[in-house]
């Protein structure tokens, strides 16, 4: 549970730096003055679902082709997944999808914010 809760905070630290230096620039809406910009809000969900997508596929492979397995590798990538309990499922898919808004907030807002002094130059 630790490190679920140093990636929140770690997120949250960096992305209120963003937002307050850079404001509404770091969410990619579209009045905000420069070039290209990333909305945050389509791009978490987009890389949430697809990391939730990519785990259920993952789970499947291995139940189908056991030899080739890889369960043993997200136990240090998902904390708290134990393979083949319903919690363990639960844990390792709540947690596939927090990791992609975990990105997007990161960096979409670093891109956002790096685009918006590019096009202030």
């Amino acid at each position: 549970m630790t490190p679920i809760l140093y990636f929140a905070a770690v997120a949250a630290l960096l992305f209120l730096a963003l937002r307050l230096t850079c404001g509404d620039c770091v969410m990619g809406k579209p009045g905000a003055a420069g070039g290209a910009r990333l909305p945050i809000v389509p791009l978490g969900w987009a890389l949430s679902l697809f990391l939730a997508l990519t785990y259920l596929v993952c789970i499947g492979f291995d139940l189908i082709f056991p030899g080739y397995a890889m369960y043993q590798s997200w136990a240090g990538l998902l904390p708290g997944f134990v393979w083949l309990t319903p919690a363990g499922f639960t844990i390792g898919l709540v947690e596939s999808f927090l990791y992609g808004w975990y990105a997007a907030l990161l960096f979409g807002g670093i891109f956002n914010a790096i685009a918006n002094r590019g096009a202030k130059a």
